[in-house]
């Protein structure tokens, strides 16, 4: 009993970090990992009510699909040095 009270708090502490992080921090890739570990710690707390598929469901459509599509979009959007742009 005291593992898991020791195990929720833990990570109760992580999800608040790093829901902090996402909306505080400026850069949109460091964002987007926080958002990652967020949505990975919810799913451990799914794992600690024994609800596994929750857990399951939350990795593959929120951590797998969503986060893909942000840094995807991150990567494709992302604008290239001024340096680098030859002009005619």
């Amino acid at each position: 009993m005291a593992y898991e009270m020791l195990t929720f708090g833990l990570f109760a502490l992580v999800t608040i970090a790093s829901s902090l992080g996402v909306v505080l921090v400026r850069d949109v890739w460091h964002s987007a990992l926080l958002l990652g570990v967020a949505l990975l710690s919810v799913a451990v707390h799914y794992v600690l009510l024994q609800a596994e598929f929750l857990a399951a469901m939350q990795i593959l459509v929120y951590v797998g699909g969503v986060l893909i599509l942000i840094t995807f979009a991150v990567m494709l959007t992302r604008r290239a040095n001024t340096e680098e742009v030859t002009e005619v």
